[in-house]
């Protein structure tokens, strides 16, 4: 025999049910405006993201209009000068600027490799000259200079490269035989 007070009325069980929905009902309001939150966070971020993608190298930019006007001054008083003594003295004076500028941004030159051991991480190679009185693989001339940033090479340095000559070698290699 089942006692009434341990099971629930059809009205009671019918109030859980109404609690319930209304919870539910709840959850799923949370749940949408949650959506529309995360959703609006996502496009917010995007914007912010292309914005910044834009408009990231405008301080760099900046500093090079200051270069460009020196440049331009520069021409100008070269055009007027007949010494060309001073259209190299303000192209050098923009130079050095310039390299300011760059070494503001992290950008530095990579020291001049003519005399030391080829470095591919540092060197491009572009050409290899036969030459006997240098050991193999030693960088003989630069052709471009190399650039890093922040430690990342960004342009590797253009240079010669000194082997030895094919019939020496092979000489070298009978003696050793």
């Amino acid at each position: 025999m089942v006692d009434e007070k341990e099971t629930p009325s059809n009205d009671n069980l019918e109030q859980l049910l109404d609690c319930e929905r209304k919870r539910s009902e709840d959850y799923l309001t949370r749940l949408k405006y949650l959506q529309a939150d995360l959703e609006n966070f996502k496009n917010r971020t995007a914007r912010e993201a292309e914005q910044v993608k834009n408009y990231c190298t405008e301080r760099f930019v900046i500093q090079l209009l200051d270069v460009v006007d020196e440049l331009e001054l520069a021409v100008k008083n070269g055009e007027i000068s007949t010494s060309p003594d001073s259209l190299i003295e303000g192209v050098e004076m923009t130079l050095k600027k310039f390299r300011k500028v760059l070494e503001q941004e992290g950008v530095t030159p990579i020291a001049s490799p003519e005399g030391k051991v080829f470095d591919p991480t540092l060197h491009n190679a572009v050409a290899v000259i036969e030459q006997n009185d240098v050991a193999d693989g030693t960088v003989l001339e630069e052709i471009r200079k190399g650039y890093m940033m922040r430690g990342k090479v960004i342009r590797p340095t253009i240079v010669k490269v000194a082997v030895k000559p094919k019939n020496e070698s092979n000489q070298m290699e009978e003696k050793n035989k």
